[in-house]
């Protein structure tokens, strides 16, 4: 049976605190891809960037889903469960 996610309740609306990064904007650092934390908004740079904010931010915070915001994709992912999650196309 696939894992899934049992955090799904806790996704708010949330307004990115950043254009980026906000930590790497701070210290003048670049990223790979950006993740939304869906608790607070906080917007953190990927595991395959250097700094690896957004997940230094779950670390600090233990706020538990991410969503990507690249442009085209359409998924989240769980740090607790380790498990990535898909969003409803919102033109269906």
């Amino acid at each position: 049976m696939a894992k899934q996610c049992t955090h799904l309740e806790q996704i708010q609306e949330v307004t990115p605190s950043a254009n980026g990064c906000e930590e790497c904007l701070k210290t003048g650092d670049t990223w790979v891809h950006l993740r939304l934390c869906l608790s607070c908004g906080h917007v953190g740079c990927c595991d395959s960037s250097k700094n690896k904010h957004a997940i230094r931010h779950f670390h600090t915070t233990t706020h538990p889903l991410i969503a990507s915001l690249e442009p085209g994709e359409n998924w989240g992912w769980c740090y607790v469960d380790e498990v990535v999650f898909e969003f409803a196309d919102a033109e269906e």
